[in-house]
């Protein structure tokens, strides 16, 4: 009498489309119920209340070819930039702090509180009685706005660091920095680009409202141009490019770079 051996059998793949093929179409077909709607509302109302997307997008061209466009979109890309950066060198070493230590945690919460309850229209007011109509104004509210944020998000996830991996390193007597940047600061990873990605969306909006107030260039500086000439066309059109710009440099730059920190985790 012999014995059947059973195996499973290979593995049948199924043909078709990509899985990332149907997100895609979803996107696009929600891109188009938005431009359809767009069209309708826009042939219902006068062109100075809304534009279409045609005389938009022929805005956003024609701004393209402006002289000072790309400084405009130079500087509001480089103070949202320089204020994210500040608000990252210093919330994040303060979240750590802060998470890692509970009487530091106690002493600070109630002003971390506060700097989350004061709106970012209050700070432009404030740098703009500290520094004038300069770039720092702009950094300052983008730093203030940002910094509470990521402090906030590495705090929290330095606070739920596993406790037997603390008292390991302090049974093998690593120093308290050593702890600190071996332990705590991976584990804090997720929280942080957490943080960032909303720090670095809110960044984007409060720049607008800093440049609006206190500044003589950047894309806030022209959609406050365009909105007292009552140029409707230039401020969808400034916003259309404020939102692509977003977009881009967190696709670009911030999702990558979260992909490649966290490949090790399964998908």
């Amino acid at each position: 009498m012999t014995r059947t051996t059973l195996t499973n059998p290979a593995p049948v793949r199924r043909a078709g489309l990509p899985a990332w093929t149907g997100l895609v179409l979803t996107r696009v077909l929600l891109a188009l119920a938005f431009l359809a709607l767009w069209v309708f509302a826009a042939s219902r109302m006068p062109t100075f209340v809304l534009p279409g997307p045609a005389k938009v997008w022929n805005a956003l061209v024609a701004l393209t070819q402006t002289p000072s466009f790309l400084h405009d979109v130079g500087m509001t890309t480089y103070r949202v930039a320089a204020g994210f950066l500040l608000a990252t060198l210093v919330g994040t070493p303060l979240g750590l702090a802060l998470g890692s230590s509970r009487a530091l945690a106690q002493v600070f919460e109630p002003l971390l509180a506060v700097m989350n309850t004061v709106s970012s229209a209050i700070w432009a007011v404030f740098a703009i009685i500290w520094f004038g109509i300069s770039n720092a104004t702009t950094i300052f509210v983008v730093f203030m706005t940002a910094m509470p944020l990521i402090l906030t998000n590495v705090w929290q996830g330095a606070r739920n660091v596993d406790k037997q991996w603390i008292d390991l390193a302090r049974s093998l007597r690593f120093s308290r920095a050593r702890i600190l940047f071996r332990i705590h600061l991976p584990s804090i990873l997720p929280y942080f680009f957490s943080g960032a990605r909303l720090a670095f969306g809110f960044g984007w909006r409060v720049s607008l409202v800093a440049e609006t107030l206190g500044s003589s260039d950047g894309i806030g500086y022209r959609l406050r141009q365009a909105a007292d000439l009552v140029q409707t066309d230039q401020v969808f059109a400034w916003t259309l490019l404020l939102v692509a710009l977003m977009l881009a440099l967190e696709g670009g730059i911030l999702k990558p770079l979260e992909r490649h920190l966290f490949r090790w985790k399964p998908l």
